[in-house]
């Protein structure tokens, strides 16, 4: 029992990334309001950008910025090790990810007022009812 809940605990940041992308997952599937669903894609994106910004981390790693010697005309003063450094590229992915997920957003929140305007409801099942009445 103590070494599972170490091993709970060593990967807290892992359950909190499931549990993420579960309740995004299930306000998708489940809710009916689109408000709701938009939020709960909000969340599962949420989570997965989580995800890929943690896998980016390294324990005691740095910002991958190599500094010159002037003394020797630009060149590094030591070997480079790229084990030393973290990998910027998760970071960066994510940022893109980020900015789309709020273009995203803001469509799906555009319709969103434009089915509301429309039919007069953001209930699928009252939308679906007035769509089969048409």
């Amino acid at each position: 029992m103590e070494q599972m809940l170490s091993f709970i605990a060593a990967k807290a940041n892992y359950w909190t990334y499931v549990i993420l992308l579960m309740v995004g997952l299930y306000a998708m599937i489940v809710k009916n309001n689109l408000v709701k669903k938009i939020v709960g894609m909000v969340i599962f994106q949420t989570a997965i950008i989580l995800f890929y910004v943690s896998m980016g981390y390294k324990q005691g790693g740095t910002i991958p910025i190599v500094m010159h010697d002037e003394a020797h005309h630009g060149a590094t003063s030591a070997a480079i090790k790229a084990i030393d450094y973290i990998n910027p590229l998760p970071h960066v992915l994510m940022l893109t990810a980020i900015v789309v997920g709020v273009a995203t957003l803001g469509v799906a929140l555009s319709l969103a007022m434009k089915i509301y305007q429309e039919y007069g409801s953001l209930e699928e099942d009252e939308i679906n009812e007035k769509l089969r009445n048409i």
